[in-house]
């Protein structure tokens, strides 16, 4: 049995980023949001596109204005407004002054804005009551910001408001993303039916294909849902043969303990899979199978280009299924989906406890719970009932996932800082 840190680091060597020539797609700007950039992008205008104003008031000389007061004021001409998307017509000349307002273009011959706030209007004369610290006050200078041709994002940034701000801002509307990282899940189980059928006696609900479903979406994967496949080994092994041969990574849940039938391990040894890890030191979540699909790139399908698959046997139970899912599957589809090196590894934080907690054995044990921030302190507050993993009712609103280690006793006390995963609400 594996310790978590010896899984994560064999996962994560077996994740390989999607190749950045054959796995490029270039959409169109709004098509890129939560998108991964796979190009460095430039933009071919400065930025700011032309000196500007930084505060509505007027534009002048500095020599004019460098020693006045409220006592002996500037008294400079109004030659002009220019509000913003204006182009300036004239030349502001010694003893003049032009109108203008947040963002509006320099109008040549002005150096510095004087805020309004520092002025006093008379016709077509303006009072300069406070003298400029400085040259060039309150203007924003071309390509101050941004010069044209230099890189503005690059390659691994998820593509969000901010960043889609900066592509729309230079003008950049076709932009080369990652194509989205398939992923294949079912369920296994007779016991197994879906939310819309009836349950009989003995049936169990398989929520396990919604939740993941969600997650992945969340994470911007193309999800393959395969449906729930019967204990039957010829069934399974029809699923997994179609699951890894159209994705990048497939999840499957349940069939991977020790019971009569639980068959996944065998057939994925009989259709040439590589097992890498049957069980890991982890609780809840023991048996996790994570198994690796060299696969021939001329005979794959059309829409996979990558030469591996994983495959990841997750347990069934509910819970498991997602503890697993947060702490060994998602750091590694993050790094498959071309992110940045330091944003597909698991992040963890010291938070404050709200409860006593108290694990016992030889596997790390994962409480969940809520992780929130109060000013700027981190806490955790395990949720209520009991932390079993059959109970995936108190999963509601889990933000966190506090850490014990493996040891022969661990106690944790109100109050006291401990280690917790962030996972996405």
């Amino acid at each position: 049995m594996l310790s978590v840190k010896k899984a994560e680091s064999i996962v994560l060597n077996l994740a390989q980023p999607l190749d950045s020539q054959r796995d490029v797609e270039t959409v169109d700007l709004l098509a890129a949001s939560g998108r991964v950039l796979a190009a460095p992008v430039a933009g071919s205008l400065d930025f700011p596109y032309w000196d500007n104003s930084a505060m509505d008031g007027y534009a002048v000389r500095f020599a004019d204005v460098e020693n006045c007061s409220t006592q002996k004021p500037a008294v400079l001409e109004v030659v002009e407004e220019i509000p913003a998307g204006y182009q300036p017509k004239n030349t502001v000349q010694s003893g003049q002054a032009a109108r203008i307002f947040t963002g509006a273009a320099m109008p040549v011959g002005a150096d510095t804005v004087v805020m309004q706030e520092e002025t006093r209007r008379e016709g077509d004369r303006i009072f300069i009551l406070v003298s400029p610290e400085k040259p060039q006050a309150f203007v924003r200078h071309k390509g101050a910001f941004y010069q044209a041709g230099t890189t503005l994002l690059t390659p691994g940034t998820v593509i969000n408001a901010p960043e889609m701000a900066v592509l729309a801002t230079a003008q950049c509307i076709q932009v080369p993303v990652y194509r989205r990282v398939r992923v294949a899940i079912f369920s296994t189980g007779d016991e197994l039916v879906s939310p819309d059928e009836p349950l009989a006696a003995g049936k169990l609900v398989d929520s396990n294909q919604y939740a993941l479903t969600v997650l992945l979406a969340q994470m911007g994967c193309e999800v393959i849902r395969l449906g729930i496949v019967a204990d039957s080994e010829d069934a399974l092994k029809k699923a997994i043969v179609q699951a890894v041969s159209t994705a990048d990574a497939v999840l499957s849940t349940g069939g991977v303990s020790v019971g009569d039938y639980d068959y996944v391990e065998k057939i994925l040894a009989d259709l040439g899979g590589k097992i890498h890890i049957q069980a890991v030191a982890i609780k809840p979540g023991k048996p996790l199978t994570v198994a690796q699909f060299k696969r021939d790139e001329k005979k794959a399908d059309s829409l996979i280009s990558s030469s591996d698959c994983l495959y990841f046997g997750l347990p069934g139970n509910p819970v498991s299924a997602l503890v697993c899912c947060w702490r060994f599957v998602v750091p590694a589809l993050r790094k498959i989906s071309g992110l940045g090196a330091d944003a597909w590894g698991p992040e963890f934080v010291r938070a404050r406890c709200h409860a006593e907690l108290r694990s016992h054995g030889k596997r790390e044990t994962y409480v969940w719970g809520r992780l929130y921030l109060v000013e700027g302190i981190w806490e955790f507050e395990p949720a209520s009932g009991s932390q079993n993993s059959a109970n995936l009712i108190n999963l509601a609103n889990t933000t966190g996932l506090a850490v014990l280690p493996a040891a022969a006793e661990t106690w944790v006390w109100p109050g006291e800082f401990i280690e917790v995963l962030k996972v996405s609400p």
